[in-house]
């Protein structure tokens, strides 16, 4: 893959619309490695346009996540609702590949499945007062949305805890401590957690910084345990404002649940707490 510069000396919108036609072709946010094999653009290029590679590609529309970068909620729906501009309706797939600059594996990824994203962009166009400005996009999209999508994703709703076939069950724990590790980060709704958790049936193995947050251990069964992947957030609703795919993880914890259509299971700190006033005045 090669992509032709259209100067010497590209200007930053040149530079911009290289990493997203680059973008477009991967499928992925491209690495400085990846765009100097496809451009010849070097990290001299990058940091006098923009002062480094990371800014370059936050230019183009992209937002850092995990420590990597995927392209903005805003960016995909403003070239999807262009697409429905341009035909005049809902894009299928194909459309969609045939017009778009991206690939679909954002929208796919980030919303469980193509006929949810017309009730994602609704969704994200009215919370961000852009209601007004894409009223002939929601036009067509809204009818789209009360037909094949809706707030839910195409995630199972949870029933309770399960034995998962997709890892091993383990026996019986040796050291039944709250926390394995110590905390390599902050926030209240994880510290809680860790002095909650094994309260609420949980050893905690690992806590960093990369989506999700946290790696647990559960008691699935008497004496039968299981590695469970958790997100911690302050209202359980964040969870969908930081674009995290919920396929990602098992669990989400958080102080408060004001997001009760959520797909995956929801602790809310704030009634376990109530729950277990008891066990909260021993940790104290």
């Amino acid at each position: 893959m090669k992509i032709e510069a259209t100067s010497k000396k590209p200007t930053k919108e040149e530079i911009i619309a290289a990493i997203q036609a680059c973008a477009a072709k991967l499928g992925h946010a491209p690495t400085i490695e990846e765009m100097k094999e496809a451009t010849g653009f070097g990290e001299k290029m990058f940091r006098r346009q923009f002062g480094n590679y990371t800014k370059a590609l936050r230019a183009s529309g992209f937002q850092g996540r995990g420590g990597g970068f995927v392209l903005s909620t805003d960016e995909l729906f403003k070239d999807w609702a262009g697409i429905v501009r341009e035909i005049g309706a809902v894009p299928t797939i194909t459309q969609y590949t045939q017009r778009s600059k991206h690939s679909l594996m954002p929208l796919v990824a980030r919303f469980g499945r193509w006929k949810e994203v017309p009730a994602a962009l609704v969704r994200h166009a009215k919370s961000n007062g852009l209601a007004e400005e894409w009223a002939d996009v929601l036009k067509i999209a809204e009818p789209e949305r009360r037909q094949g999508g809706g707030a839910k994703l195409s995630c199972k709703p949870w029933t309770g805890p399960k034995i998962l076939n997709d890892r091993p069950v383990y026996g019986a724990a040796m050291m039944p401590q709250a926390m394995c590790f110590a905390p390599v980060n902050e926030m209240g709704v994880v510290f809680l957690f860790g002095a909650l958790s094994s309260k609420l049936g949980f050893i905690v193995t690992y806590v960093g910084t990369r989506y999700p947050d946290i790696e647990a251990f559960r008691e699935v069964a008497p004496g039968r345990w299981q590695r469970v992947r958790i997100e911690a957030e302050y209202l359980s609703r964040n969870f969908i404002e930081h674009d995290h795919d919920a396929r990602g993880c098992d669990l989400l914890i958080c102080w408060e649940n004001n997001w009760p259509e959520a797909p995956m299971e929801v602790i809310a700190l704030k009634e376990a707490l109530s729950d277990q006033r008891s066990a909260f005045s021993q940790i104290k």
